[in-house]
């Protein structure tokens, strides 16, 4: 079973966790925000990797999918979904849906914000059960809007 490779992430995780969130904001986001100095300068693998490795509260809400190498991480506050993110080359193998089956039937997902654009992770939520709040709200310092998705009350 894949559920058996997720486990609490680790300080000498946060390299690979950076690395994965960077180059997935890179390939999703900067083509619908196009701010280059954003995501080529501000977000740096290096000084994110720093700061993950010395934030205990969010390693500790971190848990990635790990089957010898780290491929993908979830981030939970609460019971709401903050991250998911596989390595882009490995997307479509089942690990996205595997790190949110964990994140549901061990953290009690039932929500999450999604950029309106990301037409791709909305679908997923999606196929996974999470249904469109019909709630907005804008991105900071943008034209964007996240929209929420939840799971139904069973």
């Amino acid at each position: 079973m894949m559920q058996n490779h997720i486990r609490p992430a680790k300080p000498e995780d946060a390299g690979r966790i950076a690395e994965i969130e960077i180059f997935n904001y890179r390939l999703q986001f900067y083509p619908i925000f196009k701010n280059d100095a954003f995501y080529f300068e501000e977000l740096q693998v290096l000084p994110a990797a720093e700061t993950l490795r010395n934030d205990p509260v969010r390693l500790a809400q971190t848990f990635v999918y790990d089957d010898g190498v780290v491929k993908g991480f979830v981030r939970m506050d609460g019971t709401r979904v903050e991250k998911l993110f596989v390595e882009p080359v490995l997307q479509g193998q089942g690990i996205g849906s595997t790190l949110l089956a964990f994140a549901v039937q061990t953290c009690g997902a039932n929500r999450l914000w999604a950029l309106e654009k990301n037409t791709r992770a909305i679908a997923f939520y999606q196929r996974h059960g999470f249904v469109l709040t019909g709630n907005k709200e804008p991105e900071d310092d943008t034209e964007e809007f996240l929209v929420e998705m939840a799971r139904p009350k069973e």
